[in-house]
């Protein structure tokens, strides 16, 4: 069995955005790849901007990523007694030690930026431990800091950016734990990680400096320093930093999910967000994958050290996200397994009304062939219960285009008189299908000698108020006799 063991510890100050969830994904891929674990750690430290609706979202959206854990949730408040006894462990060996500057001074911005400069040092760090111990027995708040060594310096080899190298001069004696006892991030991630045995960290670009601080801590408590693999960031599109209170739900997950994507797609995009499937022959330009493809194809090493651009642009609701993205859905939708498509695509007919219970039944070949015009043109499952909706309903409850009346339907005034003698040529016939419409419609066509493509837009729009769609004589089947006939003859009082 693999001894690879990887973790997400999002922070619950949020949704899980596109940021976090590329990180959960390259930890689940790498996890899969090597018949490793992947384990689900909630951050939940920051009391008083955690909550537990952050934590229900961002289960939510690992779940309609498709991101299974094989342990988990932790949660890191459940560890702090764990967190504290390092930070003591950490003291009695003197690798630690307190710090009884009174809380102002010790916030005060000067004297934090004078101590980080070295324009002066701790007075506490050398402080006799007898001394600090009485001064503790007394009931003199403190917090406990880390000793950096004086002398050499901290490095790790990163699987993406190479070895990191930093003089422990650069680095502060860093608080391991407050004076109410509340141990701090870089001490409580360190022991969360040696107690769940974690093998590989793969997280964000932005953590380096937090590594070096934490490559210190894992040697001071014994332990084995994990292997560390630091991801690019993705940027917005101005090249700035992609931020959740600046950019809002556009980088949330959830809002992907809500817009009609398919999470494989979703999750196929966001893999090719500062990766490649360098070295695997013959898939350098692939762009689709399947999610085996993906577990198969992934290594640390075709993650790029530059980074990645989330092109997202104000607007509609068609235009707002990444136009990659958006390709890439409508690449699935076009080729999903009709069997993966259909159970998608109900609850967004349910949410519109639209649904049938006959469509699992006695109008199930109907639905399929329904959807499967559909879905030639539909970028977002949403599109199913919008263009599609004149296929589902029986009366005129669907949008006419602008647009399209007045290039389809205002263009000839003799679609007037046309449109409700076609509307009688289709009621006249006995055996309605794809073939006997078009025969119909030509044969009119030729008899008033006008273009067969005047009453061939002019259907369409008649049938499904648009200007394109499917092949016209599929769309006529689709909607079946009896309400072509009733659009024909409600279109012509649109002239």
């Amino acid at each position: 069995m693999s001894d690879i063991r990887v973790r997400f510890a999002p922070s619950p100050t949020g949704y899980l955005h596109v940021g976090g969830a590329r990180t959960a994904l390259f930890n689940w891929l790498f996890a899969r790849k090597m018949g490793g674990k992947f384990i689900l750690r909630i951050e939940d430290t920051d009391l008083q901007r955690s909550s537990d609706e952050m934590v229900r979202g961002i289960l939510e959206g690992m779940e309609w990523l498709g991101l299974d854990y094989d342990e988990g949730p932790f949660y890191q408040t459940d560890y702090a007694d764990k967190h504290r006894a390092a930070a003591y462990q950490l003291l009695e060996s003197g690798q630690a030690y307190r710090d009884f500057t009174p809380k102002q001074e010790r916030n005060d911005a000067t004297i934090k930026q004078d101590i980080a400069k070295e324009k002066v040092v701790n007075p506490y760090r050398n402080l006799p431990q007898a001394e600090s111990d009485s001064r503790a027995e007394s009931g003199e708040s403190f917090v406990i800091r880390f000793k950096v060594p004086e002398d050499g310096k901290t490095q790790f080899d990163d699987a993406v950016f190479g070895l990191q190298e930093r003089d422990y001069k650069e680095t502060e004696d860093l608080v391991l734990l407050r004076s109410d006892g509340h141990p701090l991030y870089n001490l409580s991630v360190v022991v969360d990680d040696i107690e769940m045995g974690i093998s590989h960290v793969i997280r964000g670009q932005d953590h380096i400096n937090n590594t070096h601080k934490q490559v210190l801590i894992y040697q001071a408590l014994g332990a084995q320093v994990p292997k560390f693999a630091h991801l690019p960031l993705i940027l917005a599109p101005n090249k700035g930093k992609l931020s959740k209170r600046k950019h809002g739900e556009i980088v949330s997950v959830t809002t992907y999910r809500d817009a009609g994507f398919i999470p494989d797609a979703f999750v196929n995009f966001l893999a090719l967000l500062g990766w490649s499937p360098a070295g695997i022959e013959g898939a350098e330009d692939q762009e689709i994958f399947t999610r085996e493809q993906l577990i198969e194809a992934f290594t640390l090493e075709g993650i790029h050290k530059s980074n990645a651009v989330f092109n997202f642009t104000e607007g509609d609701a068609r235009n707002w996200t990444d136009q990659k993205a958006l390709w890439m859905n409508f690449e699935y939708i076009k080729t999903w397994p009709m069997e993966k498509l259909l159970p998608l695509i109900k609850p967004e007919l349910q949410k519109a009304g639209l649904w049938r219970d006959e469509y699992e039944g006695e109008q199930r070949a109907w639905y399929e062939h329904t959807i499967s015009l559909l879905r030639e043109r539909a970028r977002t499952l949403l599109d199913f219960a919008g263009h599609g909706r004149p296929y589902f309903v029986d009366d005129l409850s669907f949008e006419f285009e602008e647009a399209a009346v007045r290039k389809n339907l205002q263009k000839d005034p003799a679609l007037k008189e046309l449109l409700p003698q076609l509307a009688d040529r289709f009621a006249a016939v006995t055996e309605f299908n794809h073939d006997s419409a078009e025969v119909a419609l030509r044969a009119l066509a030729e008899e008033k000698t006008v273009k067969a493509g005047l009453l061939i837009n002019a259907t369409r729009t008649a049938l499904t108020g648009q200007s394109v769609g499917p092949s016209l004589f599929e769309v006529v089947v689709a909607v079946g006799q009896k309400r072509a006939v009733q659009r024909l003859k409600h279109a012509a009082e649109l002239i």
